[in-house]
This record gives C-alpha cells, sequence and structure tokens, in this order.
C-alpha cells in the first residue's frame, strides 16, 4: 500500500500522561509523526491532538484503533486532507539590511499574502498563515534572497468537513446510555 500523509484527530479528557501514552502507539509501530498540536477543544473538558504522519491506511486505521482504546481517549479518527480544512502558522525572522536593499523581498511577502508584524534595525518578523505548501514556498523564495535568519511553522491544525462535530455526536450517545442505565 501507498504511504501519504494522514491527519488524525484525537480527543482526550485532560489528564497527566495521556500525550505521552497517544505518542508511544506511534513509537511502537515506528510511525513517525510529522507534526502535532494540542490544545482546549470546544467541547468543556476536552483536549484536542491534531497529528500527521505519513503511513498506508491499514496502519492509519490501526493506530487510531489502538489510541481509541486509552482509557482517557474520547475519541480517534484520522482523515485524508481532501476530507479536513488545514491551516498552519509561520514567523520568520529576516536581516532588515537585505530587506531595505532587495525590493524583491517585500514583493515576495506581499505576493504570498504574508504580514510584517515588526521591523528595526536588526530585523523584519513576517508572519503567514496557510497550508504547508504555501508556507514553505514563501520561506524557499525568502530563503533564496539570504535573508532569512530564523524561521519556524506551527503544528498543523484542522477542523472536518463535517457539519457537526464527532466529539459532540459521540458524548452524547454516552450519555444517553448513561442515563438509560441509571433508570
Amino acid at each position: 500500500m501507498e504511504s501519504r500523509l494522514y491527519t488524525f484527530i484525537i480527543y482526550s479528557e485532560n489528564v497527566p500522561g495521556i500525550l505521552s501514552q497517544i505518542t508511544a502507539v506511534y513509537t511502537r509501530r515506528q510511525v513517525n509523526i510529522e507534526s502535532l498540536n494540542v490544545c482546549a477543544s470546544s467541547t468543556p473538558g476536552a483536549h484536542k491532538y491534531t497529528i500527521t504522519a505519513y503511513c498506508d491506511e491499514p496502519m492509519a486505521k490501526m493506530l487510531t484503533a489502538q489510541i481509541g482504546k486509552r482509557i482517557d481517549v474520547l475519541q480517534a479518527n484520522y482523515f485524508t486532507d481532501s476530507e479536513i480544512f488545514i491551516n498552519e502558522t509561520c514567523l520568520l525572522k529576516i536581516n532588515t539590511a537585505i530587506m531595505l536593499k532587495d525590493k524583491n523581498v517585500c514583493r515576495i511577502v506581499r505576493i504570498h499574502d504574508a504580514h510584517i508584524v515588526e521591523v528595526n534595525p536588526t530585523y523584519a518578523t513576517i508572519e503567514k498563515t496557510g497550508i504547508t505548501d504555501d508556507i514553505l514556498d514563501l520561506f524557499n523564495e525568502l530563503k533564496s534572497t539570504g535573508c532569512v535568519l530564523q524561521f519556524v511553522r506551527s503544528g498543523r491544525i484542522a477542523i472536518t468537513k463535517d457539519f457537526t462535530e464527532h466529539l459532540d455526536e459521540y458524548l452524547a450517545e454516552r450519555e444517553k446510555q448513561r442515563q438509560n442505565n441509571n433508570k
């Protein structure tokens, strides 16, 4: 099977050590994590993990199933890029002297719809939000001018193209079952 980039969206309760348990599943299967983003989700008490990794679909299914077995994991799913909306952010520190001397630097920033967020005599800070390819294109073009001093980008953030949040449906069903069991 062909290896491709999958995005895993995992929800868990906010407990110490759960991130280590989740990443251990990838390590045991010798799957390298390309990016990892963790934040509180829109569902109170739940945290959202967005992880990207290259693997084939059977491995993506296996990883999702193994992660889903963890006690504190509420839900785990995997997606292809066509099933989700994705975004990343980057910051670039560039040499101010080169930026002022080479007008192509500002043209590159404008063409890529990036924003200059700070300029001082030594460096300027550029911010860009978008998909991975657009961010890397900006970086590579600016790098070719010799002005890049530092570059960092965030992990991927993603939401599904579905109308509702999978976790909300799952928690509503779980609460309904809990109430039926208490009757």
